[in-house]
């Protein structure tokens, strides 16, 4: 009567078999739990400590800032390094370096941080973009 057609001529959708799922895991312990961690360990944030003799290089390049709204990230780690030796690789977002936050810092302001810092203390994640 509404133009519907009736119940009957529908199709039938048959739905896969239900699945279980696996036993529920508090989510601190989840990155670590093999049922969940999809090597997504790697994308978590890492401390980086590197010590740094007046005058040596930093053994990393940088690139981003501010004016390209992406943030601080490793462009560039010479192999066989302090900072490659450290775990610090190239697609590294920088986080935060001697507790200055790098998520929002202009590009000239990041490197003379690092430049002068005698001692860095890097929070990184691992965001290639």
């Amino acid at each position: 009567p509404d133009g519907r057609p009736p119940y009957d001529d529908y199709p039938v959708v048959f739905l896969p078999p239900y699945e279980n799922p696996p036993a529920w895991i508090p989510p601190h312990e989840r990155v670590y739990h093999p049922d969940y961690n999809n090597e997504l360990t790697q994308f978590l944030p890492r401390t980086i400590q590197l010590q740094k003799p007046s005058g040596a290089q930093l053994g990393f390049n940088i690139r981003g800032g501010k004016a390209s709204q992406l943030g601080i990230f490793i462009s560039k780690v010479i192999p066989d390094s302090d900072a490659h030796r450290a775990g610090l690789q190239e697609g590294d977002q920088v986080l935060a370096v001697n507790q200055v936050d790098f998520q929002d810092i202009e590009h000239g302001k990041a490197v003379e941080i690092l430049k002068t810092a005698r001692e860095i203390n890097m929070q990184v994640r691992f965001f290639p973009y």
